[in-house]
């Protein structure tokens, strides 16, 4: 298991769930099958940048990672489809990567991840309905350009 595994599991806990203490987080990642000493944890919560609060660990405001995807959406996208549980997205030539990069970065619940190419992007939902929700609110996004 890595590191980076270790940590995306440590997010998905405290975003579900309330946790106090690494006590709790520990415990948490051991029902995950998931063995982690204390000093572990206390370095992935510093790379984290998760914080205690009162209502438990949360996650930092993040630092800007560059353009937000409604404004690279009106400047590259250029057609949006859809295949069952998945949503095809075009755009200019050598933008799909940065356009998806913003899209993961949305975090919206709907989409499960992106994979990008060089003018093409395949968004993956997790059944057609919400991959039909998703395009619409794409085609909104490209309407209002």
């Amino acid at each position: 298991m890595t590191k980076s595994y270790r940590q995306g599991q440590i997010l998905k806990l405290i975003r579900g769930r309330r946790i106090h203490t690494q006590e709790e987080l520990a415990q948490g990642l051991k029902e995950m099958g998931i063995a982690a000493t204390q000093v572990t944890l206390s370095r992935d919560i510093r790379d984290l940048r998760l914080v205690k609060t009162r209502e438990g660990y949360q996650e930092m405001a993040e630092e800007e990672h560059g353009p937000q995807f409604a404004l690279l959406a009106a400047e590259f996208l250029r057609d949006v489809l859809r295949a069952q549980n998945l949503v095809v997205l075009k755009t200019s030539p050598g933008h799909a990567n940065s356009v998806a990069v913003a899209l993961d970065n949305e975090e919206w619940p709907e989409v499960v991840g992106t994979i990008a190419g060089d003018d093409t992007i395949c968004v993956i939902t997790p059944d057609t309905p919400t991959a039909e929700a998703v395009q619409e609110k794409l085609l909104g996004m490209l309407e209002e350009k």
